[in-house]
C-alpha cells in the first residue's frame, strides 16, 4: 500500500511526501492496520526495513486523534546515537506538526536537556539510565505517557536493560488508553516473556529469515591469513574506491590499530566504539551522515541504529561472533531501495562463524578467489599501536599521532612514554610455563628452537639467555633464529578455497595453511586448546608451543 492511502492528516502526509517515501513496507503497512484498530504491535523487525517511520508516523496519528489529544509519547532506545537519529527522523517526518522533541540520554550534562523538560516536549526519546534518573528527580511524569515504544528491545535486553525495561512498563502499567509498541530484530525468549506481561492482545509482526538478508546487497568472502588482512583491505580499498565505507571489527582494540595504519597508509578516517567520550561519538556520527567523513572504522555499537544515506560499503575486517550482527553490519548499506556491497574477510581467528551465519542467513556467502594484486603494501607494517596511547590527546580531545616501531621508539609526537616492566623474555617465559601447565608436564624438550626477530631486537637482549630445566639439569639457551623478512607471504603453493568448497575442503584448506593443528571445532577464545593427550608425548607439546611463540611473534 502507499501510505496516501491511509487515513492520516494532511500535516503528516505532507512529511512524509517531503521524506520522499511513497510506498510502504511490510512492517509499516501491518503497523498501521494495527494502530488504526486500536491494538498494540509486536514486531519482529530488523534494521533497515522501515520500522523507525511506522512507530514515528504512528506516534504522530494517535497524538491527533481525539482520544490522547492532551497525552506524550515515550521511546525508549539501546543507545545514544540511535536516540539523536530517531530524533532527526522524527523532526523530518513531523516538520509540518507543531510537536516538541527531546532527546535524553546518559555520558552528558544534565543542564541542556532540563531545560528541554522545562520548555515541554511532546515526544521523548530516552535510554532507560538518563530516563529512569529524571524520573527519580521527579522531572518526568511516567502517568503523562499513554504511547509507549520499545525499540531494539533485545539488544536492551543483551546490554542489561531488562530490570530498568521492567521498571518503565511497571510505571506506565495504569496509564489510561495505553498503546504499546515493541520492536525486536529477534524474537528473543525474553522480549516474548516482557510482551506477554505487559501488552494486551498485540498484532503479532514477524520478519521470516529468507528477508534477514537484503537482495540488492552484494556479498563477497575471502579467506585470507590473519597476518594477510591489513594487506589485503588495502588492496579491497584501491579496487573499490568507495565514497563511503564502514570497516568492522570484533574489538575496540583492533577497531583502534585498523583505523591507525588506515590513516597511516592514506586513508582519512575515524574509529567507533562505545567508551568514546559522547561528545567525540555524536560529532563522529554526524560527520559520516552529512558526508564530511568518507571511512570509519567501528565495532557493533554502530551495528545498529547507524543510518548512513547512499553508504556505498561495509567491510567486515573480522568475521562477527553473532550471527545476526552479520546481518546488522551488511544492512547499513543499500538502504531505502538502493545497491551496496559487502564485503567479509575471513581468518584463522574466526572463521569459526562461518557456518553459524550462514544457517542464520540460510544461504551460503559466495566465496571468491584471491589473486597478488589484491594486495597491497602496508606502510605501517613496521609499526605497532597500543590503543592506550590515544590517552595523550589535546585539549580538544583528538588523540595526537603517537605511533611506535617496533625496535620501541616513537615515530610521533609521543610525550613521556614508560616501558613495559615485563621484559621479553619474561613474557616468554611467561607464555612458555602457561604451555607446560596446559600439557600436564613440568618440563619442555630442550631442542625446541625459539624464532625473533633479530632484526628487531638488540644484541642486548639476544644475549639474555632463556632457561629451560629439564630434569635437575638447567640448559642457557641463544639459538634465535633471524627472520630475514616480516612481509607476509601472500601467496604460496597451497590451493584456495573456492565458492564450491564445502565446509571440509575450508578446514583442510586451514590445516594446510596454519598446521594440522589447527581444529575447527576449537573455540576462537583459547589461543591454546587443552591436548587430548596429557603425557609427555613431545609432539602434543610442540604444537601448543609453536602456538604460543606465534602469539608472542605478534
Amino acid at each position: 500500500m502507499k501510505f496516501n492511502d491511509y487515513a492520516f492528516s494532511a500535516e503528516i502526509k505532507s512529511g512524509i511526501e517531503k521524506a520522499k517515501f511513497e510506498e510502504c513496507t511490510p512492517v509499516q503497512e501491518k503497523t498501521f492496520n494495527f494502530i488504526l484498530e486500536g491494538r498494540d504491535v509486536y514486531a519482529q523487525s530488523q534494521t533497515g526495513t522501515g520500522k523507525t517511520a511506522a512507530f514515528l508516523i504512528s506516534i504522530f496519528h494517535l497524538l491527533q486523534s481525539e482520544k490522547y489529544l492532551n497525552s506524550k509519547a515515550l521511546v525508549v532506545v539501546p543507545t545514544r546515537e540511535l536516540a539523536v537519529q530517531i530524533k532527526e527522523e522524527a523532526e523530518l517526518l513531523g516538520q509540518d506538526l507543531n510537536f516538541k522533541y527531546g532527546c535524553f540520554y546518559g555520558g552528558t550534562g544534565y543542564k541542556s536537556q532540563e531545560a528541554q523538560l522545562d520548555e515541554g516536549v511532546d515526544i521523548v526519546i530516552a535510554t532507560p539510565g538518563r530516563l529512569l534518573d529524571f524520573k527519580k528527580q521527579g522531572k518526568i511524569n511516567f502517568n503523562d505517557f499513554s504511547i509507549l515504544v520499545i525499540d531494539e528491545a533485545d539488544r536492551l535486553f543483551d546490554m542489561g536493560f531488562v530490570d530498568d525495561i521492567r521498571k518503565i512498563f511497571e510505571a506506565t502499567k495504569k496509564v489510561e488508553n495505553k498503546i504499546t509498541l515493541l520492536f525486536s530484530a529477534t524474537m528473543n525468549p525474553s522480549v516474548g516473556n516482557i510482551s506477554w506481561e505487559y501488552m494486551k492482545n498485540p498484532g503479532e509482526i514477524f520478519i521470516e529469515a529468507e528477508q534477514l538478508t537484503v537482495d540488492a546487497i552484494s556479498q563477497e568472502l575471502y579467506h585470507v591469513g590473519k597476518d594477510e588482512k591489513m594487506s589485503f583491505l588495502l588492496g579491497i580499498m584501491k579496487r573499490e574506491n568507495p565514497d563511503s565505507a564502514i570497516i568492522f571489527t570484533n574489538t575496540k582494540y583492533m577497531a583502534h590499530e585498523v583505523s591507525k595504519r588506515l590513516e597511516y597508509n592514506g586513508y582519512k578516517n575515524e574509529y567507533l566504539m562505545g567508551d568514546l567520550p559522547q561528545k567525540k561519538r555524536l560529532n563522529i556520527v554526524n560527520s559520516i551522515k552529512e558526508g564530511k567523513l568518507k571511512f570509519l572504522v567501528a565495532t557493533d555499537v554502530a551495528a545498529r541504529g547507524l543510518h548512513v544515506d547512499d553508504l556505498s560499503l561495509v567491510i567486515n575486517y573480522d568475521l562477527p561472533l553473532d550471527s545476526e550482527n552479520y546481518v546488522h553490519r551488511i544492512g547499513r548499506t543499500a538502504r531505502a531501495g538502493k545497491k551496496g556491497k559487502a564485503i567479509t574477510l575471513a581468518c584463522e581467528n574466526y572463521v569459526y562463524s562461518l557456518s553459524g551465519i550462514e544457517d542464520y542467513i540460510d544461504a551460503k556467502i559466495p566465496v571468491f578467489p584471491i589473486t597478488d594484486d589484491l594486495f597491497v603494501e602496508d606502510k605501517s607494517s613496521h609499526l605497532r599501536f597500543s590503543l592506550n596511547d590515544t590517552r595523550n590527546s589535546d585539549k580538544k580531545g583528538n588523540s595526537k599521532k603517537n605511533y611506535k616501531s617496533r625496535d620501541g621508539k616513537r615515530t610521533g609526537n609521543s610525550g613521556n612514554y614508560k616501558k613495559n616492566k615485563e621484559s621479553d623474555a619474561e613474557r616468554l617465559n611467561r607464555l612458555r610455563n602457561s604451555v607446560m601447565n596446559v600439557s600436564g608436564s613440568n618440563s619442555l624438550d630442550t631442542n625446541f628452537e625459539i624464532e625473533k626477530k633479530a632484526s628487531h631486537k638488540s644484541k642486548s637482549y639476544q644475549d639474555k639467555a632463556v632457561k629451560q630445566k629439564s630434569g635437575k639439569n638447567t640448559k642457557k639457551r641463544n639459538d634465535f633464529k633471524v627472520r630475514k623478512n616480516d612481509t607476509p607471504k601472500y601467496t604460496d603453493n597451497i590451493k584456495r578455497v573456492s565458492s564450491e568448497s564445502n565446509m571440509e575442503d575450508r578446514i583442510a584448506y586451514y590445516k594446510k595453511k596454519y598446521g594440522e593443528d589447527f581444529k575447527f571445532n576449537e573455540s576462537i577464545t583459547n589461543k591454546v586448546a587443552k591436548p587430548k593427550d596429557k603425557g609427555s608425548d613431545i609432539q602434543t607439546k610442540k604444537s601448543l608451543f609453536n602456538k604460543i611463540k606465534s602469539i608472542f611473534s605478534k
